[in-house]
């Protein structure tokens, strides 16, 4: 498969790898997801035995900061290839701008999914994982090749991103149950967030971009 050109997403996957190298080499892998990971408690009631640790980001900048953060090299090389092989042909067609809109609103998105349903939670959720969810779901958005056709008064689009949200919580669901008890750091919610915001985007960036072509 020939992959297009992708700046910002070549720029986004050399930035998380250099910052995931640089925190292993040093030692400090651990104290930076405390100090930048997103505890999802801190956007609510406030996680005091933290707080107290000091120098913390600001808990509305942890969405962000915590998607450069990630647990393992397993990790962040799975997170790395699913933004490769979608993230250029989503920016193909919207343009790095927007792509940068799409990325950053997708973290605040799944981070704000996961406090919706996990609000007093004190696991630390890191990871580019809920950015790049926004990615797929713009990538399944706009190169699915299957026509939806409207049902009831609700055009063909909105079907089309009902579907891909369901079939999306559904792939969440299995692999939450699935890993459940093995691996229970993964942010579920999160991914469903950041998936769920790339669908809602895709259209008025897209719109966005040719209005202003």
């Amino acid at each position: 498969m020939n992959l297009p050109n992708g700046k910002l997403t070549n720029g986004l996957i050399i930035a998380n790898v250099v910052i995931f190298l640089l925190l292993w080499l040093s030692g400090f892998q651990d104290e930076s997801v405390l100090r930048g990971g997103f505890f999802p408690i801190r956007l609510g009631e406030g996680y005091p035995a933290l707080e107290a640790v000091g120098q913390l980001v600001p808990a509305w900048l942890t969405p962000l900061t915590s998607a450069f953060l990630h647990g393992g090299f397993m990790h962040i090389t799975f997170n790395m290839m699913m933004l490769l092989f979608c993230g250029r042909f989503v920016e193909q067609a919207l343009g790095p701008q927007l792509m940068a809109v799409l990325y950053i609103v997708g973290a605040y998105a799944a981070a704000l999914a996961e406090f919706a349903f996990n609000g007093q939670s004190v696991i630390p959720v890191v990871g580019a994982s809920g950015a790049i969810s926004a990615i797929l779901g713009a990538y399944a958005l706009l190169f699915a090749r299957n026509d939806v056709k409207p049902v009831g008064p609700f055009p063909g689009y909105v079907v089309r991103i009902a579907w891909l949200t369901l079939a999306w919580i559904g792939i969440q669901l299995l692999i939450g149950v699935a890993t459940r008890g093995s691996l229970n750091g993964i942010a579920i919610f999160a991914h469903i967030g950041g998936f769920v915001a790339g669908l809602i985007l895709t259209r008025p960036l897209l719109q966005w971009r040719f209005k202003n072509a």
